[in-house]
């Protein structure tokens, strides 16, 4: 069954996120540096996916499809910002198929699709920098699911050894005291959140932090707090124009909440930590509207059903993603299922509009709940980061100087901290 599922996700098309699984990266999981992996090189650029000033992985046609519940459309063009105040750096989930336990730097399609779908759009609001990373690739997480694990000598150790030297590369030479926002899904926020938990949590470098989005994790938080936990001096953000503060979150149908064995929205029972939960709705709490991106393109998974229309009858979609005003509302919710992002769908009966999303793992024919909505954790919140983003960085702005520059961090390097 896990090899099933593993494989389903590899063969994304349209979301282009679906093979972003559950391999985050645990803090707290020493784990042996393999002694002769060779440095990447975060001066050259093409160790890079997306970067300013060129035209890469970020550059592409982001324009959507507004449809609204009568099925009339419109087009929303999307508009990069040139003159963007700040920047933001991100570490892309799990979509390698490369077949050992790390990938390789080579920047493949698969790379490509996950940044269009969930960083890309961030370019309308700041600098954007995206590093290419040997991450821990799917074939491995197949491996270790199946109770099969390869020999990975250090594997994930790797991984967060490149994020940390392309942060460090970015901090010395491409920083020059921005504010800075982190983003990340399922691998790249285990990643982050080590990062931000070794190298920025209560160093002078965190003056710098915007925010960090840290998506399809379950970041640890004790019951009823907002500090503490994972990070011992950076809170969760509870308003759009909090700074220094975290958006943590993942997202399940209100309908089909977490299930015992979920890999999302559980605490730590050993530590009397829960799962983190921000809506990027409405960060203060209760229900909001999402502005959701969503592919226009596409089936969603192998063993799922095709993706449905758009609109009723069909029409030709002509833009790479709709957006749905008014079909999905999200809220935080704390129950004996654990700390989630509950998505509800607000069908309009014989409208002209779809009243359902992809987004589901299905494999022959069975949904698989324990996965909830984590391949569009960030096609459902898009919209509302952004805005949430945009205030943050006019609120950052604003600050005086001296309360958001601080000395480069420039942290410890490869290994000079416990491997995780």
């Amino acid at each position: 069954m896990f090899q099933k599922i593993a494989a389903a996700l590899a063969l994304t098309a349209g979301v282009g996120v679906a093979a972003a699984a559950v391999a985050q990266t645990p803090a707290a999981t020493p784990t042996a540096i393999p002694a002769a992996h060779a440095r990447i090189d975060y001066t050259n650029p093409a160790s890079w996916l997306c970067r300013p000033g060129r035209k890469d992985a970020c550059t592409v046609d982001l324009d959507a499809t507004v449809i609204r519940a009568d099925g009339s459309t419109s087009i929303d063009r999307f508009r990069p910002d040139p003159k963007a105040p700040i920047d933001c750096f991100y570490v892309y989930p799990t979509v390698s198929l490369d077949p050992g336990p790390n990938s390789t730097m080579a920047i493949e399609p698969a790379e490509r699709r996950v940044v269009r779908q969930q960083f890309a759009r961030f370019a309308a609001r700041c600098r954007l920098f995206a590093p290419m990373y040997r991450q821990h690739t799917l074939t491995a997480l197949v491996a270790d699911m199946s109770g099969h694990p390869m020999a990975e000598a250090g594997s994930r150790a790797m991984a967060y050894d490149d994020v940390l030297d392309a942060w460090n590369e970015y901090l010395a030479h491409d920083n020059h005291g921005r504010g800075v926002v982190l983003v990340g899904h399922s691998q790249g926020s285990g990643i982050l959140t080590r990062l931000i938990a070794q190298e920025i949590d209560g160093k002078p470098i965190q003056k710098r932090l915007v925010s960090a989005i840290l998506m399809g994790t379950s970041l640890q938080v004790p019951p009823g707090g907002d500090v503490g936990g994972d990070f011992k001096h950076i809170p969760l953000c509870r308003s759009a124009r909090q700074v220094g503060c975290v958006i943590a979150f993942a997202s399940f149908r209100a309908t089909s909440p977490p299930p015992p064995d979920s890999f999302f929205g559980q605490g730590r029972r050993g530590a009397g930590t829960v799962a983190a939960c921000v809506n990027p709705a409405a960060p203060a709490g209760g229900s909001a509207p999402l502005k959701a991106f969503m592919a226009a393109h596409g089936a969603l998974i192998a063993g799922a059903a095709a993706q449905p229309a758009w609109t009723n009858p069909p029409e030709p979609i002509d833009t790479p993603f709709v957006e749905l005003p008014g079909l999905l509302s999200a809220e935080c919710v704390s129950n004996a299922h654990g700390d989630y992002l509950a998505v509800t769908l607000h069908p309009t009966p014989g409208g002209r509009r779809a009243n359902d999303i992809p987004g589901d793992v299905v494999v022959d024919g069975k949904l698989q709940p324990n996965w909830g909505l984590h391949l569009i954790d960030a096609n459902l919140t898009m919209g509302n980061l952004l805005d949430v983003v945009g205030a943050q960085s006019r609120a950052y702005l604003a600050r005086p100087q001296w309360q958001r520059i601080a000395a480069p961090a420039g942290g410890q390097g490869r290994g000079g901290s416990a491997p995780g």
